[in-house]
């Protein structure tokens, strides 16, 4: 297993607080909620909790829990192959004296939330012992105020929440990363590249969505589209600091929505994605807070269910 630079992770006092979080709570049994946006680091800092414990020579296990309902209750609790009829065991069991990390709790099914859990509690009597981590983009503890949230599976996680701050929010760790990540992925040729002041000042402006994972792969294809120099046109960036929320699979059937169909999901995407901030949100889209209200109006008006449960 690779060992984890910590100071990819930044040196922001924000992030060498959470940084110094983690490597405190790695040396005990707690159980630990790793909050911050799509692409900040947020495994790489549940692998480094249990790199730096007791338990590192031990399985790290992780399950992302924002796949298929059913397909996560498997890779939990383990299953019959339907084919072989073999028995594959569970991350729990799998990782006995290890570490196990939910990434995206929150989007565990509800039912399944209180099973896990019961599961959860009763781990001592199967003899098995694991470390518990969990990361969220979401302010679980408002969704456990809207009911949207298990409020026992919660409070195993919450006394030791770690926040990861946004790369946006981070311009010496913006630009520092960028340099990193430039002399990294041009390898030989790193003498051949550079980030001129406008391509720099574009990086800066830019709103990094999905932060550190985003900004490697648009270094990445920089360096791909242009191996002499890293200029403002190589890294694309929308002067509107637009996101692309759809996967190709969204993508395709966005072309055969309404446009107001189209808008409505995009709206959502941008709701979800800033865990239901209506101001950052508003920034992603181009849009005015005023604006960004009037439609969710709009659209709790209509019925939308995802809408008339917002809060």
């Amino acid at each position: 297993m690779e060992t984890i630079r910590v100071e990819l992770f930044g040196t922001d006092a924000r992030v060498e607080k959470a940084v110094q979080q983690a490597r405190n709570l790695s040396v005990s049994k707690a159980a630990v909620l790793i909050v911050g946006e799509n692409g900040v680091g947020k495994r790489t800092l549940g692998r480094y909790i249990h790199e730096n414990s007791s338990r590192a020579s031990q399985p790290l296990e992780l399950v992302d829990c924002s796949l298929p309902a059913q397909e996560v209750e498997n890779r939990i609790l383990g299953h019959r192959d339907s084919v072989s009829g073999r028995f594959n065991k569970g991350i729990l069991e799998a990782a006995n004296k290890g570490t196990v990390v939910f990434a995206n709790i929150d989007c565990l099914d509800e039912e399944f939330q209180k099973r896990l859990h019961k599961i959860i509690n009763e781990l001592e009597d199967y003899d098995i012992d694991v470390r518990l981590v969990a990361t969220t983009t979401k302010n679980l503890s408002k969704l456990v105020g809207a009911g949207r949230f298990y409020r026992g599976l919660f409070t195993i996680f919450a006394n030791n929440a770690v926040t990861i701050p946004a790369l946006r929010e981070r311009q010496e760790d913006l630009q520092r990363l960028a340099r990193y990540f430039m002399t990294e992925l041009a390898g030989e040729e790193t003498d051949l590249v550079e980030i001129d002041s406008i391509a720099m000042d574009r990086i800066n402006s830019h709103y990094w969505a999905n932060n550190i994972h985003e900004l490697k792969q648009v270094i990445s294809s920089s360096i791909n589209n242009n191996s002499s120099l890293l200029d403002e046109s190589a890294y694309e960036i929308s002067d509107k600091k637009s996101v692309n929320f759809m996967n190709d699979d969204e993508s395709d059937g966005v072309r055969l929505m309404s446009l107001k169909d189209a808008e409505k999901l995009l709206i959502k995407k941008a709701l979800i994605h800033t865990s239901e901030n209506r101001t950052q949100a508003a920034k992603i889209l181009g849009v005015s807070i005023r604006t960004l209200r009037n439609k969710i109006n709009e659209y709790r008006t209509e019925g939308s269910s995802y809408f008339v449960n917002l809060r």
